[in-house]
C-alpha cells in the first residue's frame, strides 16, 4: 500500500482533513497529516489567510518540507489548497516521490523547477467554478498537456474546500468521487517502486 503525506488547507488541520486521511487509511494506506499551524485552526478562510500572511507562504511551505524530512522518500505528496504548496514542491524536488494529489489548487510547475518529474504521476482536483481555482486552472491545464501521467478532474460547482466534511463548503457527492479517484490513484503506487 502507499504511504502518503497530506498537507492541510488554510483553515488548519481540521477534523475534515483528518477524516479524508482516515478514508485512505481505511483501505490500507499509511497517511501522515503534519500540522503546519502548530495546533491552530480557523473558523474561516479569511482568518486562516491572515495567519498565513503573518507567517509567510515561504515559511508554511518550509514547514511542510521539514515535516516530510524524517519520512521515507518514496511517498505520495497530497495537499488541500494551501497544502498544495509543500506537496507540489516536494513532488517536484524530492527524489523518490511516487505521486502527487493536488486538491483545490495547482501551482505553475516553473515555481519549483523546469518541468514536472517524468516518473511522478499527478492528479489535480477542483470545482470548475471555484473562484480560488480560476487562478490555477491554466497551470493545471499546462501540467496535463505536458505530462502523460497528469490528470485534471473538475467537479460541478463553485465551492473551494468541498472535500472537507467539517466545513459548510463540503459537497458530499463531489467529495465521495474525489476520494474514490484518490484511492484508485494510490492503488498502483506499489507497482511504481
Amino acid at each position: 500500500m502507499a504511504e502518503v503525506v497530506l498537507f492541510h488547507h488554510v483553515q488548519g488541520l481540521t477534523s475534515g482533513v483528518v477524516a479524508f486521511a482516515d478514508d485512505l487509511r481505511a483501505v490500507g494506506h499509511t497517511v501522515h497529516t503534519p500540522d503546519l499551524f502548530d495546533g491552530r485552526t480557523f473558523a474561516s478562510q479569511e482568518e486562516g489567510s491572515r495567519y498565513v500572511e503573518q507567517v509567510g507562504f515561504g515559511e508554511i511551505t518550509g514547514r511542510g518540507v521539514r515535516a516530510a524530512g524524517p519520512l521515507p522518500d518514496d511517498v505520495v505528496y497530497a495537499g488541500f489548497s494551501l497544502g498544495v504548496l509543500p506537496a507540489q514542491k516536494l513532488a517536484q524536488t524530492r527524489a523518490g516521490a511516487r505521486g502527487a494529489l493536488l486538491v483545490h489548487a495547482c501551482i505553475p510547475v516553473s515555481e519549483f523547477g523546469p518541468a514536472w518529474p517524468g516518473k511522478v504521476p499527478v492528479q489535480v482536483h477542483a470545482m470548475e467554478d471555484d473562484p480560488f481555482f480560476t487562478e490555477d486552472i491554466d497551470a493545471a491545464h499546462a501540467l496535463v498537456a505536458e505530462h502523460p501521467d497528469a490528470e485534471l478532474f473538475l467537479y460541478r460547482g463553485d465551492r473551494h474546500l468541498f472535500a472537507d466534511r467539517s466545513l459548510p463548503s463540503y459537497d458530499p457527492d463531489a467529495a465521495r468521487l474525489l476520494t474514490q479517484r484518490a484511492i484508485d490513484f494510490l492503488g498502483p503506487v506499489e507497482d511504481r517502486r
